[in-house]
């Protein structure tokens, strides 16, 4: 399964926006609570070992927020109503008040790569991340500027002054994998880690499907032609709010010219050469993205493709 995707929670969507039926699930008995620090999942059990996410009840995490403090009402598990809660008023509820002890604040990015939670909870949390930081970076109208205020459930926020609703965004990005033959594209980012090679990427623009994406992409980094778009998987990237689009393309031109600056270096890698790469080898100090990535997923299905 890819990483963040897989969430089974039931998020109710027609009854979130009833103030009233939201707070009779706030202290419904079964109700439970994650709590974000610094956009960072609580999250208990053994430090090396099977991990779960740090769901507890109402009372326990919501003292430690602030009185503005964003509240999101993520889903009902079974009958159990599930909230994300961000209490970054806290000084440090690692060392101090009721959360003291019961496990560790952990970054989405370590927490997906460690591996060692349920993978329908690494994409809770990944939900819970995503809003949070949403409701942190849009306390003002884009309107008129005045302050906003959460409703539905945290999944809206409406302006007090011109009534204007804004929902949460969503970036969609495609990410995709020429072949030509036996061989495959892949680029290393500016920003990456020396040695490491992924799938190229970029954000879908205003008026655009999403294979014209992948073919304007591809050539605007690499100077690749592709003609055949293949959509492949999907995946919820919480950093801070894309959705990863994957796809396949078949390239159509062979020599490599590097055009936009996003990238350091693009190269062409042979089959065997990605499968050996996969399976934790490593050539030249070369390496590929790991399984939290989607990129490693396009990789992996193509290189074993029968």
């Amino acid at each position: 399964m890819i990483a963040f995707s897989g969430n089974t929670l039931d998020r109710v969507s027609l009854r979130r926006a009833d103030p009233a039926w939201l707070a009779e699930q706030w202290i419904h008995p079964e109700a439970r609570v994650l709590p974000l620090w610094q956009l960072r999942p609580l999250v208990v059990g053994a430090s090396r070992g099977p991990q779960q996410a740090g769901f507890v009840i109402p009372r326990v995490a919501q003292d430690l927020a602030g009185s503005e403090a964003p509240r999101v009402f993520l889903g009902l598990d079974g009958q159990s109503p599930l909230f994300a809660l961000d209490v970054s008023a806290a000084q440090d509820p690692r060392e101090q008040g009721p959360l003291a002890g019961l496990g560790e604040f952990v970054e989405l990015r370590a927490l997906a790569l460690r591996g060692e939670l349920p993978p329908e909870e690494l994409a809770i949390c990944g939900t819970a991340k995503a809003m949070i930081d949403w409701h942190q970076r849009h306390g003002f109208c884009a309107r008129c500027g005045a302050p906003t205020k959460p409703v539905d459930g945290g999944w809206r926020r409406r302006c007090g002054q011109c009534s204007a609703d804004h929902f949460p965004r969503t970036d969609p990005v495609v990410i995709m994998l020429a072949s030509l033959g036996e061989r495959c594209l892949v680029g290393r980012g500016r920003q990456f880690p020396p040695g490491m090679f992924s799938a190229l990427a970029g954000f879908l623009e205003p008026g655009e499907t999403i294979e014209e994406g992948v073919r304007r992409e591809i050539f605007e980094e690499a100077g690749i032609q592709v003609g055949k778009v293949r959509y492949h998987a999907s995946q919820p990237w919480a950093f801070p709010s894309s959705l990863m689009i994957g796809c396949l393309a078949e390239a159509q031109s062979e020599k490599i010219c590097l055009g936009d600056d996003e990238l350091a270096e693009a190269r062409w890698l042979e089959r065997e050469e990605v499968r050996a790469l996969l399976s934790g080898g490593r050539r030249e100090g070369l390496f590929l993205p790991p399984p939290m990535a989607i990129a490693h997923h396009l990789l992996r299905d193509w290189a074993f493709a029968s």
